[in-house]
């Protein structure tokens, strides 16, 4: 990163966007440690919402794979079905989206498919993605290993889902910190 970027390096409410990928219930099953990767979710959304960051997920086929895990789907401010890996070739993906949201957050299902495809789409339409190293999940370990390794080779940022919740809430004399406060403890 350069020094000039520095002032634009921290996640902020007014600038974020959640995405939660295709975290359908028939398809967590089979993703690793899906338990921990859906609680770590569902509290990352948790505190979104809290502290007005809006919170959007896709489903894949959801005909065919299901909706949305009902844990996730409580906190989840908009649903878009795709059937495109890459959620930003869906002709209303984009078309709606809220304005000034340039720090997409990604988090779900599979790390290096649909999360990563939909990242890298987003990069190339003009955001800046974050991927949510702990909020993503595959069926092995060694496909999630190279979704990271290949989002770290096109530059792109990676957080921890308390690295944003942190950089969101900014202090803790913030309104809502003993709340977000209670879903990272």
């Amino acid at each position: 990163m350069k020094y000039a970027d520095v002032n634009q390096a921290l996640l902020t409410t007014g600038t974020s966007l959640l995405l939660v990928v295709d975290m359908q219930e028939k398809l967590l099953p089979a993703i690793r440690d899906a338990d921990a990767l859906r609680g770590r979710v569902e509290r990352l959304a948790q505190a979104a919402r809290l502290l007005s960051v809006p919170v959007w997920a896709t489903e894949h086929w959801p005909g065919k794979i299901g909706a949305t895990h009902p844990g996730l789907l409580a906190h989840v401010d908009r649903v878009v079905a795709k059937t495109h890996f890459d959620a930003c070739r869906e002709a209303g993906f984009l078309a709606d989206w809220p304005a000034g949201r340039t720090r997409v957050l990604l988090t779900g299902t599979e790390a290096h498919i649909c999360v990563l495809q939909t990242g890298l789409g987003l990069a190339q339409a003009g955001f800046r993605p974050v991927l949510v190293a702990d909020g993503i999940g595959s069926r092995r370990e060694s496909d999630w290993s190279a979704a990271c390794a290949r989002w770290r080779h096109h530059g792109l940022e990676t957080v921890t889902s308390e690295m944003a919740i942190y950089e969101w809430l900014e202090t803790p004399a913030h309104p809502a910190f003993r709340d977000v406060l209670a879903l990272v403890k």
